[in-house]
């Protein structure tokens, strides 16, 4: 069996437990090098990857130790948000396989930056949004293919996620995004949701984004939370003024006439829900139901009103699963359930090792992870600008128009 040789690079709580749970359970990954800038990270992770793997793997601080190793085919990059682009342009001017969790950009340089690595190397390179791997996601994109929902004309999806325990620890926890929250005003986390729109409407396949407007809400559940939890809360922060504001709306408007909404909400008491909606002319999809309503050609008499009829049919998408659900997710293992979010970054992980040793196109690419990280900066700049419309570069140079369309998973009309 071919083993894909791969490094780890970022190993706090995302990349530690991606590598213990995930990558630590595929056969054909051999994990040869982990770096971290805190050695106790490094430390624990390779004693971890040992007692699982057999292998006790080569550790650093500094990741141009472990991008200087010619053994290492592939890295994965899970470090703080701010470093991301540094070490995936540094990994693709390497020669390694890239794979890069998911997080905002600071810059539109920093996008471009990453798409002319990427021109010019030829290096492959992931964007590892695992929502685009979800059962919800994935059944509704089949649904799309098919037709089932005519004309799409609008979808929404949220962050919705209340992430005030870890914000708020952030210092002990040496997280990056408590120093996000103080310091910046946007859409931070926007391609958990973005990325499955992006990929239904077509975004860099024959559509695009072209402009977004983002507006901002007071700041004031952190606070609330410190006030709330004074008695262990690290005592630097009882003063501190939060930049980042509650709740961001973002609308963003597509060049085929979609619009999109977007809301970070992870600041105040909330269920988690990502909240995606499709709206199309022949039906629409919400994920807060995991419901599909489907127009049948009969009148508004027909269709009841009142909550009645819409408590009825949550879970309704389920009726679907047999058409729809892709075979990798009907046939998913416990094992694979279990190793994170619900099996989707097992299914995540193994569609990017299966591209590897096929040589295949990745199917979230360096496009794809320039435009969706790019609103996190351009909804900073909307913001400030009190909620001015902000336009979207064109990071395929005009390719949008002749580039085919490749979904995570390739679908078939089924009629």
């Amino acid at each position: 069996m071919k083993k894909v040789k791969l490094a780890v690079i970022g190993l706090g709580q995302r990349g530690r437990i991606l590598t213990e749970k995930v990558l630590c359970s595929m056969d054909d990954v051999e994990i040869i090098a982990v770096c971290d800038v805190y050695q106790d990270r490094c430390d624990e992770v390779s004693k971890i990857i040992e007692e699982k793997k057999g292998n006790r793997p080569y550790t650093a601080t500094d990741y141009a130790a472990v991008l200087a190793m010619p053994e290492v085919e592939a890295v994965f990059i899970a470090a703080a948000w701010e470093y991301h682009v540094e070490i995936a342009t540094a990994a693709m001017l390497s020669k390694k396989i890239t794979a890069v969790e998911v997080g905002g950009a600071y810059s539109v340089e920093d996008c471009w930056k990453l798409v002319k690595t990427y021109e010019q190397t030829k290096t492959p390179i992931m964007f590892m949004e695992n929502c685009c791997f979800d059962r919800a996601e994935l059944m509704v994109t089949a649904m799309v293919r098919d037709g089932v929902f005519g004309e799409i004309v609008h979808c929404s999806g949220a962050y919705g996620h209340d992430c005030r325990e870890e914000i708020i620890k952030g210092n002990e926890l040496r997280h990056y995004r408590l120093r996000n929250y103080i310091h910046r005003s946007c859409e931070n986390y926007p391609t958990h949701e973005l990325g499955p729109i992006a990929k239904i409407l077509d975004i860099n396949r024959g559509n695009r984004m072209v402009s977004l407007v983002s507006v901002a809400s007071k700041s004031s559940g952190l606070k609330q939370y410190i006030k709330d939890h004074s008695d262990s809360v690290d005592p630097q922060l009882k003063n501190v003024e939060f930049k980042q504001g509650d709740i961001v709306n973002t609308i963003i408007t597509c060049a085929n006439g979609e619009t999109i909404h977007l809301r970070l909400d992870t600041t105040l008491p909330r269920f988690y829900n990502r909240e995606l909606t499709i709206h199309g002319t022949k039906a629409q999809y919400e994920m807060s139901g995991n419901l599909v309503f489907i127009d049948e050609g009969k009148t508004s008499d027909d269709y009841p009103l009142g909550s009645k009829f819409y408590f009825e049919n949550i879970n309704n998408l389920e009726k679907y699963e047999d058409k729809y659900l892709p075979e990798k997710w009907k046939n998913i293992t416990k094992e694979e359930m279990e190793a994170g979010h619900g099996g989707m970054d097992a299914y995540e992980f193994r569609v990017f090792i299966d591209a590897i040793k096929n040589n295949e196109e990745m199917p979230i690419d360096v496009y794809d992870a320039a435009s969706w990280m790019c609103v996190s900066y351009l909804s900073e700049i909307s913001i400030i600008k009190g909620g001015e419309s902000v336009e979207f570069p064109d990071f395929t140079n005009g390719k949008w128009l002749l580039r085919k369309r490749k979904d995570v998973i390739e679908f078939k009309s089924q009629n």
